[in-house]
């Protein structure tokens, strides 16, 4: 009896909590979550639209110029020279292991990239990646990744190591950038942090030379990892794409897709009683990793698009943690239009330069003002962690500079778990991975104790 009185009570206590949770959701616009940052500059974002056209050249079934390119864009297409795409792997070669990829040397931006497309839904070997990952399994420098995703990035590494080495020593002057879309950013910002990790591995090249751009990344660092990283990863998001805001765990959606009404209802009472303290207190939570550029290109209340500006900041608290109840949520997802709007705004930053026709001189003293603004934002992001009692997060040393600091903090010291690598026996990523990890009488995966991380 007592039972059957309390159900309405229940009910009631939900339909109320669904009711907060749609009206927070409904008054919630993608704009309002970068209302506080920053304004981007024209250096920072330039490579962004390039970026993303090397990541749409993996969608082409063929790139030789008698082909017809599907999916280009209008204008002068990928911009790409076609003899220096120096590897390009498919399905076939990676055995599904990783999504397809691209080498590709850079010559006019001194830059050599390797940009992965995104998700096939036609694929089973990418749903199996995605699936390969609960919360809390994988363990990585003090945070917490995405166990599949880190897997394909080991792959990539392991089978390009030797090439990414021989590049770099050639061509000492260039940068080696990472790039990729939706499930190929998870992987290329991951990537990053293996390489940044072991940069020995490549020739022992400077920190600095390395960076990541990943195009509307899916949550795949915990959130000591994404702002510790902020300084060579750098995350993309148009308006109101989803996936960066999707909190809830990629396998558990494509799990639960047969009940997902039941698992969205749980969602929204639950985040109706957990205090955002609470979640970011949460180790094993993953988010979108490094800084954040965000395109904002429609207002609350207002139709149409308007001119788009990118804003950009190092979130702590607030990093895209609402799904934005919009109908343009998965289009804004697509990397077609997020090359688009990209290369829209970079277009409007340089004419707004050009307007004012600053003088060559200040625009250098204007870049480097720039750069040591973003170190300092890097390092009240490090602070802000450690106020907000993030799991894990570190401080910044008050001692040298701010690249000798992550020199220390994230290159790993040589020790029996990384042995030299000979010429004919070299130790693969994966097996190194194995090494690094271990699993305690609980099950539960753990760093060995002769890895200094």
């Amino acid at each position: 009896m007592s039972l059957a009185c309390g159900l309405p009570l229940l009910e009631c206590v939900y339909c109320l909590a669904c009711a907060r949770w749609a009206w927070k959701r409904c008054l919630h616009s993608g704009e309002v979550d970068s209302a506080t940052w920053n304004l981007a500059s024209a250096a920072d974002f330039e490579p962004v639209p390039r970026m993303c056209r090397l990541v749409m050249a993996n969608y082409e079934p063929d790139l030789s110029p008698s082909a017809p390119l599907l999916f280009a864009p209008p204008g002068g297409g990928y911009g790409i020279d076609l003899t220096c795409v120096l590897r390009r792997r498919t399905y076939a070669d990676t055995r599904g292991r990783v999504t397809p990829y691209l080498l590709y040397l850079d010559h006019a931006h001194a830059d050599i990239v390797l940009a992965l497309r995104g998700l096939n839904l036609a694929k089973e070997s990418d749903y199996a990646l995605l699936l390969d990952n609960r919360l809390g399994k994988r363990r990585f420098d003090g945070g917490y990744v995405h166990n599949g995703l880190l897997r394909a990035a080991a792959w990539v590494l392991d089978a390009e190591c030797d090439i990414l080495k021989e590049l770099l020593e050639r061509y000492p002057d260039y940068t080696l950038t990472f790039t990729g879309h939706s499930l190929g950013a998870g992987i290329a910002a991951i990537l990053t942090m293996v390489v940044v990790l072991n940069l020995d591995k490549l020739g022992n090249v400077d920190r600095t030379r390395t960076r990541c751009y990943a195009m509307a990344p899916a949550r795949c660092m915990s959130l000591n990892l994404a702002v510790r990283y902020a300084d060579v990863i750098n995350s993309v998001v148009l308006q109101d794409d989803f996936l960066p805001r999707t909190a809830t765990p990629l396998e558990d959606i494509f799990k639960s897709i047969l009940c997902l009404p039941c698992l969205l209802g749980l969602r929204c009472l639950r985040d109706t009683c957990i205090p955002v303290d609470a979640m970011l207190k949460d180790p094993r939570r993953l988010y979108a990793p490094g800084r954040i550029y965000h395109i904002v290109e429609r207002r609350i209340c207002r139709c149409g698009r308007y001119p788009p500006v990118v804003k950009t900041a190092v979130p702590v608290d607030g990093r895209f943690e609402h799904i934005v109840l919009s109908c343009n949520a998965t289009v804004d997802h697509a990397i077609i239009w997020i090359e688009r709007e990209a290369q829209k705004a970079l277009d409007l930053m340089l004419e707004e330069e050009d307007t004012l026709a600053v003088p060559s001189e200040q625009r250098m003293e204007r870049n480097e003002t720039l750069q040591k603004e973003h170190v300092e934002e890097h390092r009240a992001a490090l602070r802000r962690a450690v106020t907000l009692s993030v799991p894990d997060a570190r401080s910044p040393s008050p001692y040298g500079t701010f690249d000798d600091v992550g020199q220390h903090h994230h290159q790993p010291e040589r020790s029996e778990s990384f042995p030299p690598a000979g010429p004919r026996q070299r130790m693969s990523w994966n097996d190194l991975i194995e090494r690094v990890f271990d699993k305690d009488e609980d099950g539960q995966i753990v760093l060995r104790s002769s890895v200094l991380l």
